[in-house]
């Protein structure tokens, strides 16, 4: 058997998390090969589906809120450099409920931070969004520029980026077998490749590739989203922007690229197997989102269903992610957790795995494999 393959990083996994880990470390001078078993962007990834959330509010969490900011700069940056533009500024709207703290919360943090935000009555918001049932709800903030990340299409342009300037691509799986030594990874096609780090930012795969130390720390859930047929410009932006009721734990997107609204319930599904189990939506997730669109946005109620997906989150014990070294590999990195609003913040965190890997910034505590717990008690929406 010949010589390895060798360079200074290897990234396991090209969703968003991998994908602008590897970009980042490739700006930064690094020889790096990026390793994906599905393909940038495949269906079965957490970050494969069409369109994506960013909004800078998280309660009184200014760690996020702050990520989410440098991240928007970040894609729109990236975005200007490749001519092709994959946010969409729809707004994000946020209805808040009577008595609700988490989006007084948010508005207040956004105003300290000086992040754009306008608080909107409830006759303001309601003479402005008029699509809306308003039951429950008193009162709304915008943030006028967030929006709306292309996600899949997204995701695809950050490798492109990354293999035009060097970075070596292999679709291709790590097996959990051949990653108990850290001088080499061999991958399921007997390609071999030695690094001086290895970054494993594999999401829902982690607790596959590192059962003894992730299993129970990383949950992957099934998540039901739907596209349902829009009536007319009413529902496209600007007439229409993203919207979130936290309370009820429901968010919607509006018709982008005539797909249609998309509608989700974000609330943990049931365990899922990224490999194995079959991606159709069931009868019961739908049944809800009609329930909350007869309360929430009525003539959304009986619309048709254009395209439905089965995603999944890869949820830590509390919603932080996982940004650490292996306990028992010091070259070896543990990047996920992304928990369902990971998406958003990929440059962020490509920025700060390079960074990390380079000794020029300091760990966060909040993102340690050490507070990640086998109960769950979710606290980062």
């Amino acid at each position: 058997m010949g010589a390895p393959k060798t360079c200074d990083v290897v990234v396991v996994g090209a969703g968003v998390f991998g994908a602008w880990t590897a970009y980042q470390l490739r700006q930064a001078g690094k020889s790096v090969t990026l390793i994906d078993g599905y393909g940038a962007g495949n269906s079965r990834s957490s970050s494969g589906d069409e369109s994506r959330i960013i909004r800078m509010g998280y309660g009184a969490d200014e760690i996020y809120s702050r990520s989410a900011w440098r991240s928007l700069q970040l894609w729109k940056e990236f975005f200007a450099q490749t001519g092709d533009n994959l946010f969409r500024e729809t707004g994000v709207l946020w209805l808040a409920h009577e008595g609700d703290p988490y989006p007084v919360s948010t508005f207040e943090t956004l105003t300290k931070l000086r992040f754009p935000v306008e608080k909107l009555t409830l006759p303001e918001v309601s003479t402005r969004y008029p699509q809306f049932g308003y039951e429950g709800i008193g009162g709304a903030f915008l943030e006028p520029e967030s929006g709306v990340l292309l996600a899949r299409r997204a995701v695809q342009a950050v490798v492109r980026e990354a293999l035009k300037s060097g970075v070596e691509y292999l679709q291709d799986s790590v097996e959990p077998a051949n990653v108990r030594r850290f001088d080499e990874v061999v991958t399921t096609s007997g390609e071999r490749i030695s690094a001086a780090v290895y970054v494993f930012a594999c999401g829902a795969w982690l607790p596959k590739v590192f059962p003894e130390v992730l299993a129970g720390r990383i949950h992957p859930t099934r998540q039901d989203v739907f596209y349902l047929g829009a009536p007319g410009m009413r529902f496209q932006s600007p007439a229409l922007p993203v919207w979130i009721d936290f309370k009820t734990e429901a968010y919607g997107l509006p018709d982008i690229e005539g797909r249609g609204v998309k509608v989700a319930i974000d609330r943990h599904g049931e365990a899922f197997d990224p490999d194995t189990r079959d991606r159709v939506v069931s009868s019961e997730s739908l049944a809800e989102v009609r329930r909350y669109l007869a309360r929430r946005v009525p003539e959304l109620q009986n619309a048709p269903v254009n395209e439905t997906r089965v995603c999944q989150y890869e949820n830590t014990s509390n919603g932080d992610f996982l940004i650490d070294r292996h306990p028992e590999f010091e070259n070896v990195w543990l990047v996920g957790g992304g928990s369902g609003h990971g998406f958003k913040h990929g440059p962020f965190v490509g920025e700060y795995v390079a960074a990390r890997i380079e000794g020029r910034v300091e760990g966060e505590p909040r993102f340690s494999l050490a507070t990640k717990l086998d109960e769950h008690q979710r606290a980062v929406y």
